[in-house]
């Protein structure tokens, strides 16, 4: 993967400083609260998160498995736990899609 695929942290900030005229240390203050406003709804308070047009943070939930470790030849249980998942909105697909 090449850097023209994909677009990190300091890109987004950069984009939206540039976009709007703010001071990038600001731009970048707003981002890291944002992120951990996002975190802390889905690890804390295991509060799914919803931004209409883009998409859903959600936390899902793996049942306790039993698993095989091949190289050992021996059996696992692997506990259940939560995860978080990323569900764009609808119209967001079909933004992907044109």
């Amino acid at each position: 993967m090449n850097n023209k695929n994909k677009m990190t942290k300091a890109d987004i900030i950069n984009e939206i400083a540039t976009s709007t005229g703010i001071a990038k240390k600001d731009v970048s203050a707003v981002v890291e609260s944002f992120m951990e406003t996002i975190k802390d709804s889905l690890l804390e308070k295991k509060e799914n998160v919803y931004l209409r047009g883009f998409g859903s943070f959600i936390v899902k939930h793996r049942a306790e498995k039993t698993a095989r470790n091949i190289s050992k030849n021996t059996t696992i249980t692997i506990p259940a736990h939560d995860f978080p998942s990323f569900k764009p909105a609808k119209t967001f697909i079909e933004h992907m899609k044109k």
